[in-house]
């Protein structure tokens, strides 16, 4: 009885080793490698472009908005809460917020609002804001982690959220006016 053994196949090589062999070095495990790392990069370009992705947030939020109260103009940086998701978490579980920086809960529709404190442990003034951009109504120092309802008053567009005595500090009173693209002019 005689055995026979196969000849060993010719190992990877990065370089074609002669004419018409231009796929020779192809074999599986290089295959497989490619296949991967093409998809992974794939994958990744495919998650950075999503328009719901966090970079899109991100970009989103680097926003700015200015109070017009009197002669003065009080300019803030802005995240926009503008899904449900988005404004249902709010300013939850903060710890604090620079004083030239707020949150705009955007409702896409003038209705009736009511906000809360739930999870927020920044107390906050919250300015009811009208579709044209005036101010309907301030509800100052807020209580921290309160589930107690704060009502609009009246149907409003948004909410704009600032750390508590900020509007005090700035005399910023109903009827004082907003400037953002949101709201109409």
């Amino acid at each position: 009885m005689m055995i026979t053994i196969p000849p060993r196949r010719a190992p990877c090589t990065a370089m074609p080793s002669g004419p018409g062999s231009a796929s020779s070095w192809w074999c599986p495990i290089v295959n497989r490698f490619v296949v991967a790392a093409l998809l992974v990069v794939a994958l990744l370009a495919l998650s950075i472009s999503l328009p719901g992705s966090y970079q899109a947030a991100q970009a989103q939020d680097a926003d700015s908005l200015t109070i017009i109260s009197g002669d003065d103009r009080h300019v803030f940086s802005v995240e926009l809460a503008n899904t449900p998701e988005s404004r249902a978490r709010g300013l939850m579980y903060r710890r604090s917020m620079p004083d030239d920086h707020g949150m705009l809960f955007d409702f896409g529709r003038v209705d009736m609002v009511s906000m809360w404190m739930r999870n927020t442990y920044i107390p906050l003034d919250m300015l009811f804001v009208r579709a044209d951009g005036s101010i309907a109504r301030i509800a100052r120092d807020t209580e921290p982690l309160s589930e107690r309802s704060i009502s609009s008053g009246e149907p409003v567009l948004a909410v704009f959220e600032i750390n508590a005595g900020i509007s005090d500090r700035f005399g910023i009173t109903a009827g004082d006016r907003i400037e953002h693209p949101l709201f109409a002019q």
